[in-house]
């Protein structure tokens, strides 16, 4: 690396950086973590029944959208306020963390009165603006690697939040652009695992995002756990045909547990399990 390029996410031995999320779950570890959960929070039953299903299922934390950056102007945009308060209400029903997205430096105020982890999304992994901001927010931050970004500029990203004082920084793999069209993205595992190589921070994948097609969520997860991925970012919705944002790449709740169940003999291939965290006692789950 360049004088100007990555330092501090860089590795100076074996150990990964322990990001706690809240509630006793912790990333970084060595236990796999899974976030889940739907893109968009529609409704309150939808936010309800999805949330309930996926932390009975053995989720870790749960994830919804209150603000969507989407493509067109005309599509749904998320409910704002009003859905940062129905996940954080099943958060804490549930006693799991919850993650949302922030757009902006401005919702960041507004955002911490909700959410444990303030997720950056690709399109905004080099808005430094808001990576200063996030970085004094005083919340974790799950940042997002841009479709079109570089493993150097993905870093120097982090870099940013690190620079800025804030060492709970989680990075997710979400897929980059290439020159197939075929499916939503291309999914970098072999870009993860050399972030686990080479960086400090704990590294998610986003299967959903990645791939953009419902039938190879479970597939791409359990390569990203063969893979050395410290845990997933998965969308989850009660009626995926009837979403509002991204329902083909949707997993249905039954499919979800179907990948719980899977996920266990593959880390234990890989010398690892899933995470424990006290939340998991709240609804039952035994994962």
């Amino acid at each position: 690396m360049a004088g100007s390029g990555p330092t501090r996410v860089m590795r100076d031995g074996a150990t990964t950086t322990r990001v706690h999320l809240g509630h006793g779950l912790e990333v970084g570890g060595g236990g796999f973590v899974v976030v889940a959960g739907p893109c968009a929070l529609e409704n309150a039953e939808q936010v309800e029944k999805t949330v309930a299903a996926v932390a009975q299922a053995g989720a870790h934390a749960l994830r919804g959208g209150a603000f969507k950056p989407r493509t067109s102007p005309y599509a749904f945009q998320g409910l704002g306020e009003p859905g940062l308060k129905l996940l954080a209400e099943q958060g804490r029903k549930l006693r799991r963390p919850v993650v949302s997205e922030v757009l902006d430096a401005s919702q960041l105020p507004l955002m911490v009165d909700y959410v444990d982890v303030l997720q950056i999304g690709a399109r905004n992994m080099q808005n430094f603006t808001l990576l200063r901001a996030a970085a004094k927010s005083g919340r974790p931050v799950l940042l997002k690697r841009g479709f079109g970004a570089t493993l150097d500029e993905w870093l120097l990203a982090a870099e940013y939040l690190l620079d800025g004082g804030n060492e709970a920084v989680v990075l997710c793999e979400r897929g980059i652009r290439s020159f197939d069209t075929t499916l939503r993205s291309t999914l970098d595992l072999a870009g993860m695992a050399w972030m686990k190589e080479k960086c400090r921070l704990p590294v998610l994948v986003d299967p959903s995002h990645s791939t953009g097609t419902q039938s190879l969520v479970t597939p791409m997860s359990l390569a990203a756990a063969a893979a050395g991925a410290d845990g997933l970012l998965v969308e989850v919705h009660v009626n995926p045909a009837e979403a509002l944002c991204d329902g083909r790449q949707a997993l249905t709740p039954p499919l979800f547990d179907g990948l719980m169940r899977a996920l266990p003999p593959v880390l234990s291939a890989t010398g690892r399990s899933l995470a424990r965290a006290e939340a998991l006692h709240a609804v039952g789950g035994t994962r």
